[in-house]
C-alpha cells in the first residue's frame, strides 16, 4: 500500500496497547472498543475510503469493525489482507509506540534545525549558580501538575509564543523549554527560535525524563501556570506569529471560505479545530469545532485526524496560536491546512463538544447500586474504563474488561443475576450493554446512570488497583512512569529514549513520510 495522494484513512482497530506494539506509519488507532464514540469525530465524511487493518491473518477485528462503520453509514470500506503479520511478511516497516508521526517529526526537525539543547545536569548547574533562566513547560497542565522541573512554569505547546512576551519580559532570560521526553520540548524550542524571539533559547534534552534518569528531584502538584498575555505583549506575539505565516506559507481564511469548505464537506473531508485552551473552548467556540490545542494537535495528530490529506481549518481569536500550530503542520506536508480567527463574540456555542448520540440501556442510580451492593445480593459490575483509569479508582468489587472482548471473557465473571456496566462517563458502558446481555441472558443487565464519575461525585467508596482483571490489560500504550517500580520506571525511560531518537532512521527506510524543511 503506498501512499496516496487523494483523501483515505487508515485505520488500526486494535487496542491501543496492542497498536503500540507494532503498526504502519500512517496506521491511526481506532479501537473496535470504542469505534461508535470516536469515528464521527475522526472521519467526518461517511464517504471517505477507509482501509481496515488488524493483527491479522483472519481478520476478527477489522471484519467486526467493518460491519460497526456500514451500520454509521460509512460507504467505503477495505480490509487490509493480511493484517499486521502480512505487511510485516510482505517486508514492510512496523514501528512501535503510539503518536508516530509526531514524534519522528520531532526529531527530524532537532536534525535539520540543529535545535539546541541543554542537559537535565547542567540546567541544574545553572539553576544553583543563580543564573536568569526560565523553564517553560510545554505539556498541558494535567501532565505539568503530575511531575514538572522544579521552577518550570506550564506553557503548553501552541501557547509559547502566544505568552512568552509576558511571561519572559527580558530578552537576556534564558529560556529552556521542556516536555515528558522529547518531541514537545524540541518543537515548543523550535517554535520561539522561528518566531524570531530574541532570549537564548533551548530544549531540555530528554525532558522530565532526562531530570529523573540524572538523579534530580522532580517537583509535583505545581500550579504555575503562565499568564495570558496583556496588549503590548500580545502585540509582539501577533507579530512574530505572522513573520511565521509569511515564512512557512501558512495561508489564513475568513468565514465566507469556511462556508464554500463546509459546502464542499461531502466531498472533502473538513476538520474545524479550535486550538487554545479547554476553559477558552468552553467559553464559547465556533459551532462544529473540535476542541484540539495547538501543541497536542502537532503532538498527537493521529488522536484528532485519521483522513489524509484532508483539510485542516484552525481556529484562534488572535491568530497567535493558530498561525504557530499551522506552520508545524505543513512542515509535516499536510496539504490543506487554514487559519481562521474569529473574535470571541462570534464563538457563540458553549461547553463540551456535543456527545455522540447513542441508544441507552436501563440504568442504575449510583445510591441504587450501592444498596444493592451492600445487601449481599449476587451482583458483578464491569468496568470497561481504560485499564489505567481503572487502577486509579473504581467502584468496589468492580471487575475491568475491554469492550471489545467481552465475548471472550464474560466467561470468568461469577454466576450473578444482576450485571452493572460502567464506564467513566457511562457512555461505553451503554454501548456494551445489548452485547453484553445477550452473552449472559441469565442475567439482568443495566448500566451505571453517569459512569464510575457519577459514583465518585456521589462521594460514594471507592476501590483502586489492579483488583479484579477480566481482560489483558493492553487496552492502552503505558508511559515509562505508568508503574511504581522504580528500577522499572528506570529501564521503560531508557527505551523510551532511544526508540525516539532511533525514529529517523526507520522513518527513512519506510519511505513513506514527506517531512519539509524551509
Amino acid at each position: 500500500m503506498k501512499e496516496e495522494e487523494g483523501e483515505y484513512a487508515f485505520i488500526d482497530v486494535r487496542e491501543q496497547g496492542v497498536h503500540s506494539e507494532g503498526h504502519p506509519f500512517f496506521a491511526v488507532p481506532l479501537p473496535l472498543s470504542h469505534l461508535e464514540l470516536k469515528a464521527p469525530r475522526l472521519l467526518p465524511r461517511r464517504s471517505v475510503q477507509i482501509y481496515v487493518l488488524d493483527q491479522g491473518p483472519e481478520l476478527p477485528l477489522a471484519k467486526r469493525a467493518a460491519t460497526k462503520l456500514a451500520e454509521l453509514a460509512y460507504e467505503r470500506i477495505t480490509l487490509v489482507e493480511g493484517g499486521v503479520v502480512g505487511w510485516h511478511d510482505a517486508g514492510l516497516e512496523l514501528f512501535t509506540g503510539v503518536n508516530v508521526p509526531s514524534k519522528a517529526f520531532g526529531e527530524f526537525v532537532e536534525e535539520a534545525c540543529g535545535t539546541p539543547h541543554v542537559t537535565a545536569g547542567e540546567l541544574a548547574k545553572r539553576q544553583a549558580s543563580g543564573e536568569d533562566i526560565a523553564i517553560l513547560d510545554s505539556r498541558p497542565f494535567p501532565e505539568f501538575h503530575r511531575m514538572s522541573i522544579p521552577g518550570g512554569i506550564d506553557m503548553p505547546g501552541a501557547e509559547l509564543v502566544h505568552r512568552v512576551y509576558e511571561t519572559v519580559p527580558d530578552e537576556k532570560t534564558q529560556i529552556v523549554v521542556n516536555c515528558a521526553g522529547r518531541t514537545r520540548s524540541i518543537i515548543g524550542a523550535q517554535s520561539l527560535i522561528n518566531a524570531g524571539i530574541k532570549n537564548p533559547v533551548s530544549a531540555l534534552k530528554d525532558g522530565t525524563m532526562g531530570w529523573y534518569l540524572a538523579d534530580l528531584d522532580l517537583a509535583h502538584r505545581e500550579d504555575a501556570i503562565a499568564p495570558p498575555p496583556g496588549p503590548d505583549a500580545l502585540a509582539k506575539s501577533r507579530k512574530a506569529a505572522q513573520e511565521v505565516a509569511e515564512r512557512f506559507g501558512v495561508k489564513q481564511i475568513g468565514l465566507a471560505e469556511l462556508q464554500t469548505f463546509q459546502d464542499e464537506a461531502t466531498d472533502r473531508s473538513l476538520y474545524i479545530l479550535d486550538v487554545r485552551g479547554e476553559d477558552e473552548y468552553r467559553a464559547g467556540h465556533l459551532p462544529g469545532a473540535t476542541h484540539a490545542p495547538g501543541g497536542q494537535l502537532v503532538q498527537a495528530t493521529d488522536e484528532y485526524v485519521a483522513v489524509r490529506n484532508s483539510r485542516l481549518v484552525l481556529v484562534d481569536d488572535d491568530a497567535v496560536r493558530g498561525i504557530m500550530t499551522a506552520s508545524w503542520l505543513v512542515q509535516m506536508s499536510w496539504p490543506e491546512v487554514y487559519v481562521l480567527t474569529l473574535p470571541t463574540e462570534e464563538m457563540t456555542e458553549q461547553g463540551p463538544a456535543p456527545a455522540v448520540d447513542i441508544p441507552h440501556a436501563q440504568t442504575l442510580s449510583p445510591y441504587e447500586l450501592d444498596a444493592v451492593l451492600s445487601s449481599g445480593e449476587p451482583v458483578a459490575v464491569i468496568d470497561l474504563a481504560t485499564s489505567l483509569e481503572y487502577r486509579g479508582g473504581h467502584v468496589p468489587r468492580a471487575y475491568w474488561a475491554i469492550r471489545s472482548r467481552l465475548a471472550e471473557d464474560h466467561i470468568f465473571i461469577p454466576a450473578a443475576g444482576l450485571i452493572i456496566l460502567t464506564s467513566p462517563d457511562g457512555e461505553l458502558a451503554h454501548l456494551a450493554a445489548s452485547e453484553m446481555a445477550a452473552l449472559r441472558s441469565d442475567a439482568i443487565v443495566r448500566v451505571l446512570e453517569g459512569g464510575t464519575n457519577a459514583w465518585a461525585a456521589a462521594s460514594l467508596a471507592m476501590e483502586s488497583g489492579d483488583t479484579r482483571l477480566l481482560s489483558k490489560p493492553e487496552d492502552v500504550w503505558y508511559k515509562p512512569y505508568d508503574t511504581n517500580d522504580k528500577e522499572a520506571v528506570r529501564r521503560r525511560m531508557e527505551a523510551y529514549l532511544t526508540w525516539e531518537v532511533g525514529l529517523v532512521q526507520q522513518v527513512e527506510r519506510d519511505g513513506l513520510a514527506r517531512f519539509r524543511l524551509f
